[in-house]
Parts: structure tokens; C-alpha cells; sequence
């Protein structure tokens, strides 16, 4: 998407990526979000554009998430352009922030949770 690509300041990540990102740039959209994942699983991915471990954990995850559009809406934050959004979803989701960071929202609720090298594209199957 376009958006990530403004993102990105470095060379190496100016390539579009093959996953459908929204942005999650507002606290307003979290209605929309527990909303929508009443009926498809809802995917968070925070990001710290400026950190090496989260570029990694993105670049990773986005070469092994093999979900259909259709069954998962992927969300993207930029947590350095956004960080009060980011504070907001530790405190209305209930964990703590972390980044990179990685949430999985059905029915209102984080059903899971990880960071780090722990954030794994495979584990979101478990929950469609």
C-alpha cells in the first residue's frame, strides 16, 4: 500500500507490500474495529518505524501470512506517528505495550497477543 510506503524512509523499505494494510491512525476507529471483529478476525500489527527488531518481525510476518482477505482485516500502526493510539489500544484492549506487537481481536477482545521474535503469521490460523 501506498501509505506504508510514505512510511518507510529507508531504501530497502520503500517496496509496497503484498498485504491489504489499513491504517490504525485514530482512536475513533476502535469502535469500527471491535465492530468488524464481530464477523472477521481483525489483525493489529504495531510497528516502530526507526526499530531494526520490529522492520524485522513486519518483513517476517508479511512473508509468511498466508490468510485470504476475506477471513482477516489487517490493521496497521505506526507507533512513532501514532503513539497516543498506541497507548489507547494498551489501555482499551488491555495489554501492555509493546513494539513490534501483534494483537488478534474477535468479538471486541484480544484473543492473542505477542511481540517480538514471538509474533508468528501462522498462529493467526488458529483463530480464524
Amino acid at each position: 500500500m501506498n501509505f506504508l510506503k510514505s512510511i518507510f524512509g529507508g531504501s530497502e523499505e520503500n517496496k509496497e507490500s503484498s498485504l491489504d494494510w489499513n491504517a490504525l491512525n485514530d482512536v475513533s476507529q476502535f469502535e469500527k474495529i471491535k465492530e468488524e471483529s464481530k464477523s472477521i478476525c481483525v489483525v493489529v500489527f504495531k510497528h516502530s518505524t526507526r526499530c531494526g527488531i520490529s522492520r524485522f518481525a513486519l518483513n517476517n510476518f508479511e512473508a509468511t501470512y498466508k490468510i485470504p482477505t476475506d477471513d482477516a482485516k489487517l490493521y496497521f500502526l505506526d507507533i512513532l506517528n501514532h503513539r497516543d493510539v498506541s497507548n489507547a489500544v494498551a489501555k482499551e484492549f488491555g495489554v501492555i505495550h509493546e513494539s513490534p506487537q501483534l494483537l488478534i481481536i474477535k468479538n471486541g477482545k484480544v484473543v492473542y497477543n505477542e511481540s517480538h521474535g514471538q509474533i508468528d503469521a501462522e498462529e493467526i490460523a488458529k483463530f480464524i
